[in-house]
């Protein structure tokens, strides 16, 4: 392959970290089938140029995949409704309780009430917990735009959870006001 001194490079990557690409490449779409698709355009598009990439395989690949998403939302204009059909598709690992799927079901459906860039920052930052710097290389911006989408976002997010906890008649009178467990985001910065 070109340049590349070790040909089985992306198929050890892949082996490594096939499962995290996956459920990040799903938490970006909103479902499984479109995150398989997006995860298999961002492999054809390292292979495609796999002769190019001279160092940080994994890095490339990770930039090509939040960047292929980025381009589909703005592409379609529709990954708002997307990620709201968003449900628990991917299983649950092994010893994973309902409670913790019920949760994460619920900040997907948060998420996907966020802008693209708020969303890719939120998903790097805390998810995939990449730091400022890390997170700002992968989208292709500064680290004040990651700071200032992290923050907006997180207060976003704040806002329409507390919107999901009041019931429908107005807002909340109680710490009770609907069943279920409430979402609790974190306070400040990090």
């Amino acid at each position: 392959m070109g340049r590349d001194p070790d040909a089985g490079s992306l198929e050890r990557l892949l082996a490594v970290r096939g499962q995290r690409l996956m459920r990040v490449a799903v938490a970006l779409t909103g479902s499984r089938a479109d995150g398989e698709d997006l995860l298999q355009a961002a492999l054809e598009r390292v292979l495609r140029n796999r002769r190019r990439v001279e160092s940080d395989l994994e890095g490339y690949l990770w930039r090509t995949l939040y960047h292929l998403a980025a381009d589909g939302w703005r592409r379609r204009g529709r990954w708002r409704a997307r990620l709201a059909e968003f449900r628990a598709q991917v299983p649950a690992p092994a010893g994973e309780d309902a409670g913790m799927v019920d949760l994460r079901d619920e900040l997907v459906r948060l998420l996907g009430q966020l802008p693209p860039r708020q969303r890719a920052v939120i998903v790097l930052r805390y998810w995939e917990q990449h730091t400022e710097a890390e997170t700002a290389a992968l989208l292709g911006c500064s680290e004040g735009t990651v700071k200032s989408s992290a923050a907006r976002g997180l207060q976003r997010l704040r806002e329409v959870a507390a919107q999901r906890q009041e019931p429908e008649t107005g807002p909340a009178q109680g710490p009770k006001s609907r069943p279920g467990t409430p979402v609790k985001l974190a306070e400040g910065r990090s």
